[in-house]
C-alpha cells in the first residue's frame, strides 16, 4: 500500500510500506495492506512504519488525521 504523511509546511514521507501502527484519539491501531476504507483522528504520538524489506522509521507527530481507501494512506499531521 501507498503511504503518504503530509504537515502544513512539507511531505515527510512517501512511499510503499507493508505496515503502519498509528497513534489514534481511541487507542493506537495498525493497518495493513487491503484494510476496509477509514477516517479517524490521531493524537499526540509516534507513527511506526515497517516497508517492504522490513525496514522501521517512526515519526513524531502531535495530532492529525488519517484517510484509508483502495490501499492508499494519507496522513495529515501536525508536525
Amino acid at each position: 500500500m501507498h503511504l503518504e504523511i503530509i504537515t502544513p509546511d512539507k511531505k515527510v514521507y512517501s512511499g510503499d510500506v507493508d505496515a503502519i501502527k498509528l497513534p489514534g484519539a481511541e487507542g493506537s491501531f495498525g493497518i495493513l495492506n487491503n484494510h476496509a476504507p477509514i477516517i479517524a483522528s490521531l493524537k499526540k504520538g509516534t507513527i511506526k512504519v515497517t516497508d517492504s524489506k522490513k525496514n522501521i522509521e517512526t515519526f513524531e507527530i502531535n495530532g492529525g488525521v488519517v484517510e484509508v481507501q483502495n490501499n492508499k494512506v494519507i496522513v495529515l499531521a501536525e508536525a
